[in-house]
């Protein structure tokens, strides 16, 4: 009996701490946005033409991505859909929708090869990074994460485990959207038109 007694109090324990991590357990943008938290913002990092904020952009749809060059398939997998959409906008719309790709890995990054690599995708794709401290802070503003995770024998010797979204940011610089990266061109295209 005192064995039983046992295991219902244990089984009690680890079902009020399963309640207490579901309940604790950070939420996924989207819901985050949809209960009004104040995510986004403005920022200042580093591209290949000297410090650019977002605020530069103002009057723009900006598509935001995080991540990071080197990365295999999310990365270039966003920037192809990002520039597929402008390209399902009639043409004088297009000139007023950019992407905004920001490096989360400035060891490898330099603004330099960031404005080589976006512009590999589009022409207008501008892209940033900066300070450790400064990815870190943009990082939170916009409830993304990432991680570094060091790769035994490989030539990359780490790679960066991150979030893939793509933030939508209105022409006033607000974020309205943060969109899976596996949305569609046509999906894309049609959430930025109504911004425009």
């Amino acid at each position: 009996m005192k064995t039983l007694r046992n295991l219902l109090v244990l089984t009690a324990l680890m079902l009020a701490g399963i309640a207490v991590a579901f309940y604790f357990r950070p939420q996924p943008v989207e819901q985050r946005l949809a209960m009004g938290d104040q995510l986004g913002g403005n920022f200042t990092l580093q591209s290949s033409q000297g410090a650019l904020s977002l605020s530069d952009l103002k009057g723009k749809v900006v598509m935001f991505y995080i991540g990071y060059a080197s990365c295999p398939d999310v990365c270039p997998t966003a920037l192809a859909v990002a520039a597929q959409a402008i390209q399902r906008l009639p043409e004088p719309k297009q000139k007023l929708v950019t992407a905004l790709f920001m490096s989360v890995d400035p060891q490898r990054d330099s603004p330099e090869k960031l404005a080589d690599y976006t512009a590999f995708f589009h022409p207008d794709f501008k892209g940033v990074t900066g300070e450790r401290e400064q990815i870190d802070q943009v990082v939170r503003q916009y409830g993304a994460y990432y991680q570094i995770s060091k790769l035994e024998d490989s030539a990359l010797d780490y790679a960066v485990d991150h979030s893939s979204r793509l933030y939508l940011i209105d022409p006033q610089g607000k974020l309205v959207a943060a969109l899976p990266h596996t949305i569609s061109p046509t999906q894309l295209a049609a959430k930025v038109a109504t911004l425009l």
